[in-house]
């Protein structure tokens, strides 16, 4: 036969006390901190610079792209992506900023 028998429990099972469910929950919680204190200290720097941004800094876009800040808005800038070609995204689209230099070298 291919199903093995099923035995019924009799409901009495051992109660941990207190510290042993605290151990069992204590690495959970202590886990679920660190990502929410990570994901507050990358929105802290990310705002940091952002909030340095210049006219004339050199970035990378969350989509990959190259480009020069040409102007600045609240919330969106203008970047140049090649020569005549401007386009505008939001500050958040900014991924990192680079040294100056860097798209001259490329070329």
């Amino acid at each position: 036969m291919f199903i093995s028998n099923a035995f019924a429990d009799s409901g009495t099972q051992p109660q941990g006390g207190l510290l042993e469910q605290v151990m069992f929950f204590a690495p959970i919680v202590l886990l679920a901190a660190y990502m929410i204190y990570s994901q507050f200290k990358r929105a802290k720097q990310h705002k940091t610079m952002t909030d340095a941004l210049q006219r004339g800094d050199e970035i990378i876009t969350i989509g990959g792209q190259l480009a020069r800040i040409t102007k600045i808005y609240d919330e969106y800038i203008a970047i140049e992506l090649s020569d005549n070609i401007e386009v505008f995204i939001q500050k958040q689209a900014i991924q990192t900023v680079l040294p100056k230099g860097t798209i001259k070298a490329i070329k």
